[in-house]
C-alpha cells in the first residue's frame, strides 16, 4: 500500500494511491489530522480510516511530502554504501575510504522538508557547493528504545525517498554536519510512503539523474550497515517515536566525488527513483 499526502482545492488530504499510480483515494481524516499528513495515520496505528470519496486523478492534485513536517529532526546516515565510502577517499573527508566501525549519524531539521516536486532554493550568498544525495528513508511505526537488531523490522511502518541535499563547503567548515544539511528546502521527500508489507527496503535499486545524466545507481544490498542495524543504533538510549525517519545513506556518484566536482547550479533538475517506491524530482533555483 502507498500512502500520499496531497493538496487539492487549497486543503491537505491523505489517501491511498492506486496500484497503477494514476489516482489517489482520500481517507476520512479531520482537517487538523490531515494537515499532519501520514504522521496522523502512523501515530493512530491500527486500521486506516474509511475512504472519504471517490478516487481523484493524481494529475489533479499536488503531492506534498508524505510527512509535511516531521515531529523532530530526521536521522541521517553518512557514508553507508561501500562504493560511496571509496569514492570519498580522495576528498576532504579524512580517512573516508575506511569503512566506519559504527554508523555515522547526523540530523536534518524538520523545517527543511519539502515535497517531491517542489523547488529547492540554492542559498548562493552562503554556499557555492551544493550537492545531491539520493536516499531510501525508513519510517518508524512502533516506537521504542534500545531496540534489538533482531526485533527492528517489526518497528518499520514504511519507506519513502529523500534527497539529502548538502552544502559541502558549509559541511566542511563547521565539521559538525547539521548546518550544511539543514538549509531551508534541503530535504525533498516523497512521493509517498510505501508500507512495510508492500516493499523490501533490503533489496531495491536507488538511482539519481542530474539534468538527465545518470549519476548514482546502486542496490541497497551494498549498504555497509543494514536497516535493522541502523534502527538498533539510533535507538540506543534514545526513544524512537512513530513517524521518525531514518535516511539510510547515499550511493556513489555524488557531485563531490567527481574530479573536478559537479556541484548543483540554478536550473538543474535532480530526479531520484527507487524501484518499487516511486520518483522524486526537484528543480534547483
Amino acid at each position: 500500500m502507498r500512502i500520499a499526502t496531497f493538496e487539492i482545492n487549497g486543503r491537505l488530504q491523505v489517501g491511498t494511491v492506486a496500484d497503477d499510480g494514476a489516482s489517489v483515494t482520500p481517507l476520512a481524516l479531520a482537517p487538523e489530522d490531515a494537515a499532519r499528513g501520514a504522521l496522523a495515520l502512523i501515530e493512530a496505528g491500527g486500521d486506516l480510516p474509511a475512504a472519504a470519496g471517490a478516487p481523484i486523478a493524481l494529475a489533479d492534485v499536488r503531492l506534498v511530502a508524505p510527512i509535511p513536517r516531521p515531529r523532530r529532526n530526521v536521522f541521517c546516515v553518512g557514508r553507508n554504501y561501500h562504493a560511496h565510502a571509496r569514492e570519498l577517499s580522495g576528498s576532504v573527508f579524512k580517512s573516508a575510504g575506511d569503512e566506519p566501525a559504527w554508523p555515522i549519524v547526523f540530523t536534518k531539521v524538520p523545517d527543511c522538508v519539502v515535497g517531491p516536486h517542489d523547488e529547492v532554493r540554492l542559498p548562493l550568498d552562503v554556499t557555492r557547493e551544493v550537492d545531491y544525495e539520493a536516499e531510501l528513508a525508513v519510517v518508524i511505526g512502533r516506537g521504542g528504545r534500545n531496540i534489538a537488531r533482531a526485533d527492528a523490522m517489526g518497528h518499520v511502518w514504511g519507506y519513502t525517498i529523500v534527497n539529502d541535499v548538502t552544502a559541502r563547503d558549509v559541511q566542511m567548515r563547521h565539521q559538525q554536519w547539521d548546518l550544511g544539511k539543514s538549509f531551508d528546502t534541503f530535504c525533498p521527500m516523497g512521493p509517498w510512503i510505501a508500507t512495510a508489507d508492500s516493499f523490501d527496503g533490503a533489496r531495491t535499486r536507488v538511482r539519481c539523474w542530474v539534468n538527465g545524466e545518470l549519476r548514482q545507481d546502486a542496490s541497497t544490498t551494498d549498504l555497509i550497515f543494514d536497516i535493522p542495524t541502523l534502527i538498533e543504533t539510533c535507538s540506543r538510549g534514545i526513544t524512537l517515536y512513530p513517524g521518525d525517519l531514518i535516511a539510510t545513506g547515499t550511493p556513489a556518484g555524488v557531485g563531490m566525488g567527481f574530479k573536478p566536482p559537479k556541484f548543483l547550479q540554478p536550473g538543474d533538475v535532480v530526479r531520484i527513483e527507487i524501484d518499487g517506491l516511486g520518483t522524486l524530482e526537484n528543480r534547483f533555483v
